[in-house]
């Protein structure tokens, strides 16, 4: 079981609200997670993003890999030392 950490996409149609979740990689995108480690707001100027760095950087350390789009958003955060070790 391959576990990533992926938006999960909540909200009004053309009013989109994601949260970053930790799931298994075969899961569908609104489906089964496992724990909501953050948010994304990009209707916000800026955009925000929250993500809490104590649960991320647990589940990376249980093999957790960050999505493309997720790692940009961390990066663009400033990201916690476990998520840049990822890179």
């Amino acid at each position: 079981m391959a576990l990533r950490i992926r938006l999960a996409r909540f909200g009004a149609k053309k009013r989109p609200y994601y949260r970053i979740v930790v799931t298994n990689s075969e899961s569908p995108r609104d489906g089964k997670f496992l724990e909501i480690v953050g948010s994304y707001d990009p209707r916000q100027d800026p955009a925000g993003i929250m993500v809490k760095d104590e649960l991320l950087a647990l589940w990376m350390s249980r093999g957790a890999t960050p999505t493309d789009t997720v790692a940009s958003l961390l990066k663009r955060r400033g990201a916690p030392p476990a998520a840049a070790a990822a890179d």
